[in-house]
Protein backbone atom coordinates (compact mmCIF):
# COMPACT_ATOMS: atom_id res chain seq x y z
CA UNK A 1 0.00 0.00 0.00
CA UNK A 2 3.17 2.28 0.23
CA UNK A 3 3.08 2.98 -3.59
CA UNK A 4 0.43 5.66 -2.79
CA UNK A 5 2.69 7.20 -0.60
CA UNK A 6 5.62 6.92 -3.19
CA UNK A 7 3.39 8.48 -5.71
CA UNK A 8 2.18 11.64 -3.28
CA UNK A 9 5.84 11.92 -2.27
CA UNK A 10 6.84 12.80 -6.13
CA UNK A 11 3.80 14.62 -6.62
CA UNK A 12 5.74 17.12 -3.86
CA UNK A 13 8.82 17.23 -5.61
CA UNK A 14 7.08 18.06 -9.01
CA UNK A 15 5.44 20.78 -7.70
CA UNK A 16 9.05 22.24 -5.66
CA UNK A 17 9.93 22.11 -9.29
CA UNK A 18 7.36 23.88 -10.39
CA UNK A 19 5.96 21.36 -12.41
CA UNK A 20 2.20 21.28 -11.77
CA UNK A 21 1.09 19.42 -13.77
CA UNK A 22 3.19 16.59 -13.13
CA UNK A 23 2.33 17.41 -9.14
CA UNK A 24 -1.82 16.60 -10.72
CA UNK A 25 -0.49 12.91 -12.86
CA UNK A 26 1.48 11.72 -9.57
CA UNK A 27 -1.81 12.61 -6.87
CA UNK A 28 -4.48 10.79 -9.00
CA UNK A 29 -2.01 7.96 -9.60
CA UNK A 30 -1.74 7.71 -5.85
CA UNK A 31 -5.58 8.07 -5.71
CA UNK A 32 -5.81 5.10 -8.46
CA UNK A 33 -3.92 3.06 -6.00
CA UNK A 34 -5.33 3.25 -3.22
CA UNK A 35 -8.70 2.95 -4.56
CA UNK A 36 -7.07 -0.55 -6.23
CA UNK A 37 -6.33 -1.35 -2.59
CA UNK A 38 -10.09 -0.49 -1.57
CA UNK A 39 -11.60 -2.22 -4.03
CA UNK A 40 -9.25 -5.94 -3.66
CA UNK A 41 -9.78 -5.33 0.24
CA UNK A 42 -13.42 -5.45 -0.12
CA UNK A 43 -12.82 -8.68 -2.72
CA UNK A 44 -14.39 -6.47 -5.58
CA UNK A 45 -12.04 -6.98 -8.79
CA UNK A 46 -10.98 -3.26 -9.70
CA UNK A 47 -13.05 -2.45 -13.09
CA UNK A 48 -9.57 -0.71 -14.62
CA UNK A 49 -6.01 -0.29 -14.03
CA UNK A 50 -6.32 4.15 -15.09
CA UNK A 51 -6.24 5.91 -11.96
CA UNK A 52 -9.49 8.50 -14.01
CA UNK A 53 -11.34 5.13 -14.35
CA UNK A 54 -11.08 4.30 -11.00
CA UNK A 55 -11.77 7.83 -9.49
CA UNK A 56 -15.03 8.11 -11.68
CA UNK A 57 -16.24 4.31 -10.42
CA UNK A 58 -15.46 4.92 -6.74
CA UNK A 59 -17.21 8.31 -7.04
CA UNK A 60 -20.50 6.17 -6.77
CA UNK A 61 -18.77 4.26 -3.89
CA UNK A 62 -22.34 5.14 -1.33
CA UNK A 63 -19.58 4.70 1.81
CA UNK A 64 -17.89 7.64 0.58
CA UNK A 65 -18.89 10.61 2.29
CA UNK A 66 -19.86 13.86 0.51
CA UNK A 67 -16.35 15.64 1.07
CA UNK A 68 -14.72 12.71 -0.70
CA UNK A 69 -16.83 12.54 -3.27
CA UNK A 70 -16.30 16.09 -4.02
CA UNK A 71 -12.38 15.47 -4.04
CA UNK A 72 -13.03 13.13 -6.48
CA UNK A 73 -14.51 15.42 -8.81
CA UNK A 74 -11.61 17.57 -8.27
CA UNK A 75 -9.20 14.67 -9.01
CA UNK A 76 -11.40 14.12 -12.03
CA UNK A 77 -10.92 17.79 -13.88
CA UNK A 78 -10.20 19.03 -16.78
CA UNK A 79 -7.82 21.54 -17.20
CA UNK A 80 -8.27 24.81 -19.14
CA UNK A 81 -6.52 25.67 -22.36
CA UNK A 82 -3.71 27.32 -19.98
CA UNK A 83 -3.65 24.04 -18.35
CA UNK A 84 -4.99 25.27 -14.75
CA UNK A 85 -7.64 23.50 -12.88
CA UNK A 86 -10.63 25.50 -13.41
CA UNK A 87 -10.90 25.84 -9.55
CA UNK A 88 -8.72 26.07 -6.54
CA UNK A 89 -7.69 22.94 -5.32
CA UNK A 90 -4.97 21.92 -3.84
CA UNK A 91 -4.76 17.84 -5.44
CA UNK A 92 -2.05 16.79 -3.43
CA UNK A 93 -4.00 17.41 -0.06
CA UNK A 94 -7.33 16.32 -1.70
CA UNK A 95 -5.51 12.99 -2.52
CA UNK A 96 -3.97 12.33 0.23
CA UNK A 97 -7.05 12.35 2.38
CA UNK A 98 -8.69 10.52 -0.06
CA UNK A 99 -6.45 7.84 0.13
CA UNK A 100 -5.79 7.81 4.01
CA UNK A 101 -9.83 7.46 4.36
CA UNK A 102 -9.34 4.60 1.97
CA UNK A 103 -6.49 3.04 3.74
CA UNK A 104 -8.39 3.08 7.58
CA UNK A 105 -11.98 1.95 5.26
Amino acid sequence: MNNYISELEQAVKAREQGKEGQARVCARRAAGLAIKDYLTRKGIHPPSVSALDLLNYIKEETLLPADLKLVTEHLTLRVTEEFKLPIEADLIAESRQLCEWLVKN
